[in-house]
């Protein structure tokens, strides 16, 4: 019997053909992976828009611009992040549940299945149930939860593409670097676009909060040809320096570093001075000097220093948010307005109409 409340997909496959018969080689796949053309302090574009889910108390859309582009293959040499979030409440608990003097605040993420090149589930594996959790905390503490006694409000994330955890010439290849495959670098630039869109969302739902909360990830990665190049552009002092020492770049793209040795995400809220989560991973005791590309190189890898770059990534979408949060609040504004109008005409009118004669 099939499942009626599930709209499957074909049962045969639906990908093109590729003839990849000259990137099998090893070599040939070592000259076509995609290098960092961005400064080490500069984000991708970013395209965020609300209000596409007329159904959903707020909704949003968050898409990165691909960090690399190659016309001479079929295959993307990196993949861009796309996401969309849905916000429904804030709504009554049912009578049997018991009395909260705050929200309930749940949050659900979900990869699509066509989310990655490994193609995913359609039941939440434990990488997308933890970032659930990490997404749960950054929220938490931004609404105001005390208004909205015995309620409670879900958030609904649907990746749909994801940030690889490496370069597909690797996998292709047979190549396993200790990149991470699946929960690996990817899910961290994921998670800082989850909390970004569903910010957005939330304050498109009108729910009060004391910030716009953004995320941002910095990492970082053992210098290599494609960071010597970006060196030698912006540090020609230190263009004799040994290419294998670490640098800190921001909003990194996994499948353009070789190495990534440590990686921190953030939620940040701005006007408050505040971080509301935060998620580092890697290891710090085997790098010793970062280099940020603008800065000359400065002993001692700390973790604040790692923090504090990612601050400045979540500042840069922190931009991109006020933006799209503001066009939002105009646009309804406006709404509002022709819909005032329309209705003082409307009974103006009916008390035309209204008028009786008598004689």
């Amino acid at each position: 019997m099939t499942d009626r409340r599930r709209i499957n997909g074909p049962s045969g496959g639906t990908i093109a053909p590729v003839f990849t018969s000259s990137t099998t080689k090893s070599a040939a796949l070592s000259t076509k992976r995609p290098t960092r053309t961005r400064r080490p302090n500069e984000l991708r574009k970013i395209f965020l828009k609300t209000g596409l889910t007329p159904s959903a108390s707020g909704s949003a859309y968050l898409e990165h611009d691909p960090s690399s582009t190659d016309n001479n293959s079929l295959i993307a040499p990196s993949s861009a992040l796309k996401l969309t979030c849905t916000v429904h409440g804030p709504r009554p608990l049912p009578r049997s549940a018991p009395f909260t003097p705050h929200i309930l605040l749940s949050t659900h993420v979900k990869f699509a299945p066509f989310a990655a090149r490994q193609r995913r589930g359609y039941i939440r594996d434990a990488s997308e149930r933890d970032l659930a959790v990490h997404l749960e905390t950054a929220l938490r503490g931004v609404i105001i939860g005390d208004r909205w006694p015995k309620s409670g409000v879900e958030v609904v994330i649907t990746v749909l593409e994801g940030e690889e955890d490496r370069w597909w010439g690797e996998e292709t290849g047979g190549n396993t670097t200790g990149l991470g495959g699946v929960g690996g670098w990817g899910m961290m630039t994921v998670l800082a676009g989850c909390i970004t869109v569903a910010s957005a969302a939330i304050a498109d739902a009108g729910i009060d909060c004391v910030d716009l909360v953004s995320g941002g990830v910095a990492a970082i990665i053992n210098s290599s040809e494609n960071t010597g190049e970006i060196r030698k552009r912006l540090a020609p002092d230190h263009a004799k320096m040994q290419l294998a020492k670490p640098a800190v770049v921001l909003d990194p793209c996994p499948s353009e570093h070789e190495r990534i040795i440590a990686a921190c995400v953030v939620a940040h809220l701005p006007f408050r001075d505040e971080i509301t989560e935060l998620w580092f991973k890697g290891d710090l005791s085997s790098s010793s000097t970062i280099i940020d590309g603008t800065n000359p190189p400065t002993a001692g890898t700390t973790m604040d220093h790692l923090i504090d770059q990612a601050v400045e990534a979540a500042s840069g979408a922190r931009t991109v948010l006020e933006q799209a949060v503001k066009e939002a609040s105009e646009f309804k504004l406006k709404q509002s307005n022709v819909n005032e109008q329309a209705d003082s005409f409307g009974k103006s009118k009916d008390t035309i109409g209204d008028l009786s004669m008598s004689g």
